[in-house]
């Protein structure tokens, strides 16, 4: 196994890493004045030929608990390379394969600026250890619901020495995968989510991904097709749209919705999940246009060993009934309406917010009541939702 730590490098590793950089740029050839003076450390794609400094890459700045990486192909890798498959069950296999327990590592950064003298946006750059479980699967639908154990270094408030906190756990994202799926619910702009028909013949042979937020409110859905071979298996979506994610909405004002592409690359130890994405600006019936620049982001799944993630399995085996409740919830919404809006915060309240923590206490004890939370649900999520807000 391979043992690696979370959080930023050492100095030590950073001047090496900097001094290798630096040797670089010199074979391929002089580097002017300007960019010799930065002080950051520059991103890969961050514009490398300007004669001005890198924006500091912003996000998760905490380090981490040393984690072991996987460093043998996982159970589920052979459970994907059997052979004679159809090829509907290496699809399966391959979805399935997601699952597991990982070190995650987000980063995006924009490529392109569109526009003569647009100013480029800040990498972002994040950590996680996380895990991924499946929580439903009915042969033609998958679901697998993420959730973070997350360890950090921190100050202790009595001493003031850095120790390891934790455990923080939190609900993250879920993915529902679904087999030549032909009914999707698709983000149309304006915080406003819409069905769309797909043909039957459009339909055949491929995938719906399905993406839920935090509190499983929809986030975007995509169809592709999978192809297989002997060292990976790949999803690649349709074109898609989507609402800012987290890291934009708190620092981002100047464009409406992401469109872009999904790929999601199954490897012997982990996954790959690629983003090539443009960042668009809607007219007033909805339409685009304009469009400021162009971002990629890779998000790199690690399978680890070895790591403590009973807190998450205590949470979720407390809280599970209460989310499967807020999951029906937004499913009859996407059933039963033409199309819904959906705030993200009502009087400086975030929608997860109520939701997290009524989860939190039946994580440290509350007895569950299924009707008293399907009222709160109903009371809760009903402020920030809109039916058919269109009609």
């Amino acid at each position: 196994m391979s043992r690696t730590e979370y959080g930023r490098p050492g100095r030590r590793v950073r001047r090496e890493a900097l001094a290798v950089i630096g040797a670089l740029l010199l074979c391929l050839g002089p580097v002017s004045a300007a960019i010799a003076a930065c002080d950051v450390e520059r991103h890969v794609f961050s514009w490398s030929t300007l004669d001005d400094c890198a924006p500091a890459a912003r996000g998760g700045t905490s380090a981490g608990a040393p984690v072991e990486l996987a460093d043998t192909p996982s159970a589920a890798w052979a459970r994907l390379q059997a052979p004679n498959l159809s090829r509907f069950e290496r699809d399966r296999r391959a979805i399935l394969a997601l699952a597991g327990d990982y070190r995650v590592d987000f980063e995006f950064v924009e490529t392109i600026g569109y526009a003569p003298g647009y100013e480029r946006a800040a990498p972002y750059r994040s950590w996680a250890t996380e895990r991924v479980r499946v929580i439903a699967d009915d042969g033609d639908f998958i679901s697998l619901q993420h959730l973070m154990v997350m360890y950090y270094e921190a100050p202790d408030e009595d001493t003031g020495e850095t120790r390891l906190q934790g455990p923080v756990v939190m609900k993250h994202w879920r993915q529902d995968w679904r087999h030549e799926d032909r009914d999707l619910f698709v983000f149309a702009g304006e915080r406003r989510w819409a069905p769309r028909r797909v043909a039957a013949d459009r339909a055949a042979g491929r995938w719906t991904q399905a993406v839920y937020q935090v509190d499983d409110a929809p986030r975007y859905e995509a169809a592709g097709r999978w192809h297989h071979d002997d060292s990976r298996s790949v999803w690649q979506s349709d074109r898609t749209w989507r609402p800012l994610p987290r890291r934009e909405s708190g620092v981002r004002g100047d464009y409406d919705v992401l469109v872009g592409t999904n790929r999601i690359t199954v490897l012997p130890t982990g996954w790959v999940h690629g983003q090539d994405n443009e960042k668009v600006v809607l007219d007033k019936a909805g339409e685009p246009a304009d469009r400021l620049a162009r971002e990629q982001g890779v998000n790199r799944y690690r399978r680890i060993v070895d790591f403590d993630f009973s807190a998450g399995a205590r949470y979720w085996r407390r809280t599970a009934p209460f989310w499967a409740e807020v999951r029906a919830y937004w499913r009859c919404l996407e059933t039963d309406a033409d199309a819904v809006s959906i705030r993200r915060h009502r009087d400086g309240t975030p929608r997860f917010a109520p939701l997290f923590d009524y989860a939190q206490a039946l994580a440290e004890g509350r007895t569950y009541d299924a009707e008293a939370a399907r009222r709160f649900i109903d009371r809760t999520l009903g402020r920030y939702v809109q039916s058919d807000p269109s009609g």
